[in-house]
């Protein structure tokens, strides 16, 4: 299953599922992509289809192995990565490299364990109010799920997974 970033940042106001959708489409992906973020309706951790949960690697747009499988992300170590494997964008950038996300954060709004923080999600991804907060992870820390609080109004990256493996 591939790990993806959308092409830019985005602050706590998005449409990140539909974003993630149409980024994967124009990028000529034809599996199905959701945001990598708990929302008012699911926990990060049940994104994924159960029977790919165990099973598949996650990958990046290069096929480098970012972890064994999806449950490994959720086993309470905060989504530890090896740093030196980049995450891409959708149209092929490097966000731990490139100057178009300044900041090496990831939005997640979610517990080590992938549970939805409702206190922490932006109002489930729906202001990029000042004063309302998100939980994010900066990538140094190569963690994903790293449980830091930032303001909505940061421009952060967001990341989207293939949710279902079409062979």
């Amino acid at each position: 299953l591939h790990l993806v970033a959308l092409n830019m940042p985005f602050s706590g106001d998005m449409r990140a599922d539909f974003q993630c959708f149409q980024q994967a489409q124009r990028a000529g992906l034809t599996s199905t992509y959701r945001a990598f973020l708990s929302s008012h309706l699911q926990d990060l951790v049940t994104v994924v289809r159960k029977t790919d949960r165990y099973h598949l690697p996650i990958v990046n747009l290069k096929g480098e192995i970012l972890f064994s499988n999806w449950e490994s992300i959720f086993n309470g170590n905060g989504g530890q990565f090896n740093i030196h494997v980049p995450i891409y964008s959708f149209d092929g950038r490097n966000v731990m490299t490139n100057p178009s996300w300044p900041q090496k954060v990831v939005w997640h709004g979610s517990t080590t364990n992938g549970i939805r923080l409702i206190s922490n999600y932006c109002e489930a991804w729906h202001t990029a109010d000042v004063r309302a907060m998100g939980q994010a992870s900066p990538l140094k820390t190569g963690k994903l799920l790293y449980q830091n609080v930032y303001s909505c109004s940061n421009q952060f990256i967001v990341l989207c997974i293939e949710n279902s493996f079409v062979s």
